[in-house]
């Protein structure tokens, strides 16, 4: 069975791919042959071809924002949220098995599927308003950061704060940032529609979020902001939807979508705005500013708690979303000050994880250590995300640790006046310039930071170690076989030594190869019993072939006769039939061998380290040329 995948989020930061990584792993697994297209913040990756399609069993697409659907038509297919990806994925795969999945036939859906695929959806409002959002993003950062770069190098201090003079070169930097910067709400409100009623909803969506933005339409001076955006966007879209419904003669059919249905759910949704809708939000709005802006003492030091609960509470969530853009929403009505607490709160859950991982690594595993470092980077650049993996494991100990900590330094950052000029948050809007009380914003981070760290700490109980406590044997000494299973891999040559790389191999045929590889593996002491390796080797064989074509091979088994992860290469140059996908001989021979209890981690690092750079041709062709071992290991060197 093939099937393919889609998934995305709304930021496309680390949901996508780790929802991704999930479903090919439980793929993999269950001996199921998948491809993941990601869409994320970089695009669209591993894209799926006409063939994938054509030739595919079924289809998933685990998506909080919405993905275009026509290409799948004829297939059957699976529609659900990003986080389904990310923690049923082998469920997911195996309903291709055990349920009647619908075929999807767009617009000729039955009655009984589109109940199914609602029933899928685990919140369309949700699921509409982050499509929003997820275009709308880089639109604010952009003009919030230039903004901040024209302040920074062109503005000059007077009495009434930081000035760009008109005639200068920065303040055509700071309008085009402006310009940017106005363009917020309408495309907030044109992807939600959009996201409901697809194509033909994007003109009432951006029109009605214009006029929502824009007061002078409904006697407002400061119009209906991000919340009468969100209204246009739902407006749009679900009028747009209702008049696809409406029946009409074939003749006017084509035209329907590009003609009648934008201007009339342009002409609705505008009316409704202008004499209905748009005065009363923007009162709301406008009371809601006067009163933040109000707030002294107690009440603000209520509204940063709120606040950093909400940002770390679900790290890129509902939750954290809703404090975002209410923030956003603040320095478009030129308060810096809310959005000064968020961008603190913002890069506290993956500092503090980071840091907790630095300063006491006898709480964490190898593979945890190695995302403690990832994770800091991603809070440098205001990634809450990058505590998620932290947080999955142990959610009862990491997330209140995280909540704490964002609260504390939202609170000393409101204390402060510490004001954000830039939707985004984290040390890198402060080194671009866009902070007001820079010194007290980072106090506020470092505090924060150390506050989720220590207190993390103090709940998790130590991992490594614990074994030999139980047994009472003295905890600073492990058993040299323990030393070797916790083999910290962060290159291929980290498992990899002379005696395991064989230049030219002399087996033809897969057996053969594959007993000279074991072979190597035995007398570098990697096993305890090479009989027992080999029969894992071939069962994973028999569950479908390795051979992953391009002239690869990746046989790899799982199991207790192995004492530490390893990696035997060897180079076949006449090639071995190895039953590869594309037909292609097996030249370039990866062995894996990994010890039963660290598959989970060590095996898919590896698969992972190989694959990416695998894909490289040059670096294969490098490969199929070297003639020594030496020269080999130098390139193996270069996985990683």
């Amino acid at each position: 069975m093939k099937i393919i995948a889609v998934t995305a989020c709304p930021v496309g930061i680390a949901h996508t791919y780790m929802a991704a990584e999930n479903l090919q792993k439980a793929g993999e697994k269950l001996g199921v042959e998948i491809k993941v297209e990601t869409q994320g913040s970089i695009g669209v990756e591993n894209a799926l071809t006409d063939k994938d399609i054509e030739e595919a069993d079924g289809v998933i697409i685990a998506s909080d924002k919405e993905v275009t659907k026509e290409r799948f038509i004829g297939k059957r297919l699976i529609a659900t949220g990003v986080q389904d990806g990310i923690k049923r994925p082998e469920e997911l795969i195996q309903r291709f098995a055990t349920e009647d999945v619908p075929v999807y036939q767009a617009d000729l859906m039955s009655v009984e599927d589109v109940k199914k695929q609602k029933k899928e959806k685990e919140n369309p409002i949700y699921r509409h308003l982050m499509s929003g959002v997820s275009y709308m993003i880089p639109f604010i950062v952009v003009g919030g950061l230039l903004i901040a770069l024209a302040l920074t190098l062109g503005g000059e201090q007077t009495p009434g704060g930081i000035v760009i003079p008109e005639d200068s070169f920065w303040k055509k930097v700071e309008e085009i940032g402006a310009a940017s910067f106005s363009f917020m709400v309408p495309i907030l409100a044109g992807f939600i529609a959009v996201s409901i009623a697809d194509r033909p909803g994007l003109a009432p969506g951006i029109i009605g979020g214009f006029i929502a933005a824009n007061g002078s339409f409904y006697g407002s001076e400061a119009g209906a902001g991000f919340i009468g955006g969100i209204i246009a966007g739902f407006l749009a879209g679900y009028i747009t939807l209702a008049i696809k419904k409406i029946k009409v003669p074939q003749s006017m059919q084509p035209v329907m979508p590009i003609i009648f249905i934008p201007i009339l759910a342009t002409l609705t949704v505008g009316l409704l705005f202008v004499y209905v809708v748009g005065a009363p939000v923007a009162q709301v709005f406008e009371s809601l500013t006067v009163w933040l802006e109000g707030m002294q003492g107690a009440s603000s030091i209520l509204l940063a708690l709120i606040l950093g609960a909400m940002i770390s509470i679900d790290m890129g969530g509902p939750f954290n979303k809703v404090a975002f853009l209410f923030g956003s929403a603040m320095i478009a009505e030129g308060n810096y000050e809310i959005m000064g607490p968020i961008a603190v709160a913002i890069c506290i859950p993956p500092l503090g994880m980071g840091l907790a991982t630095f300063i006491n690594k006898r709480k964490y595993q190898a593979a945890e250590q190695q995302a403690g470092k990832a994770s800091f980077t991603m809070g440098l650049f205001g990634i809450t995300e990058g505590a998620i993996p932290f947080a999955a494991q142990d959610p009862l100990r990491v997330i209140p640790s995280i909540m704490v900590g964002s609260m504390t330094g939202s609170v000393i950052a409101m204390v402060a006046n510490v004001g954000d000029r830039v939707a985004h948050g984290g040390p890198i809007v402060a080194v671009l310039g866009a902070v007001d009380n820079v010194l007290m914003f980072f106090v506020a981070a470092i505090i924060g930071t150390v506050v989720t760290a220590l207190l993390v700490n103090f709940l998790k109980k130590d991992v490594i170690g614990e074994s030999e406590a139980k047994v009472g044997t003295n905890q600073q000494e492990r058993t040299e076989e323990d030393q070797a299973k916790s083999t910290e891999i962060t290159n291929l040559t980290d498992i990899v030594t002379n005696d395991l790389i064989h230049a030219d191999l002399k087996g033809s045929t897969k057996e053969e190869v594959m007993d000279e590889l074991i072979a190597s593996m035995e007398q570098s002491g990697i096993l305890s019993d090479a009989k027992a390796y080999k029969q894992a080797v071939i069962a994973r064989e028999n569950e479908g072939t390795t051979g992953m074509g391009m002239n690869i091979a990746v046989p790899h088994g799982k199991s207790e006769a192995v004492r530490k992860p390893a990696v035997a290469f060897g180079i076949q140059r006449s090639g071995v039939d190895w039953e590869s996908l594309d037909g292609t001989p097996a030249k370039l021979i990866f062995m894996l061998a990994v010890p039963k209890e660290k598959a989970g981690d060590d095996h898919l690092k590896i698969l992972q380290m190989l694959s990416r750079k695998l894909m490289d041709d040059n670096y294969r062709q490098k490969l199929l040329n070297v003639t020594t071992k030496e020269e080999a290991y130098h390139l193996l060197a270069e996985i990683q």
